[in-house]
């Protein structure tokens, strides 16, 4: 709800395609991860630009038309407190992203960063092992 809310300051569109799915974790958990995720692209989304939000039964991908993360910071950014220099200027603790890790960690899963060739910023893309369904 926070970053529904943040998105509609900032007049971010939100696209959604979520696919139904059954996933044997803790919701709470994995809602929390994705909520991470949507939080981060809503603060580094500029004004009037996009999200997109895409599921099925293996994959959550979040991606955004932010500034993206660069090449060389991109192994670093599930580390504990680290926060890569377009970050630092803005509120945060640098724990977001490896809460995001350690839950997709917890139920076996996987997740990614890279630049999305859409919309130019980052794609965080969480992949699912199939004993969760």
């Amino acid at each position: 709800d926070t970053a529904r809310t943040h998105a509609r300051i900032k007049n971010i569109t939100i696209d959604a395609h979520v696919e139904p799915a059954t996933i044997i974790a803790r919701r709470d958990r994995l809602v929390r991860a994705i909520s991470n995720l949507l939080t981060n692209a809503v603060k580094f989304t500029p004004e009037s630009g996009r999200i997109v939000v895409t599921s099925d039964d293996h994959r959550v991908v979040v991606a955004d038309s932010g500034p993206g993360i660069d090449d060389a910071e991109r192994p670093y950014v599930f580390d504990r407190f680290w926060r890569s220099a377009t970050a630092r200027s803005l509120p945060g603790s640098g724990l977001g992203l490896s809460i995001v890790a350690q839950v997709v960690a917890e139920i076996g899963g996987t997740v990614e960063v890279d630049r999305d060739p859409e919309l130019g910023g980052a794609r965080f893309t969480i992949e699912l092992p199939d004993e969760t369904h």
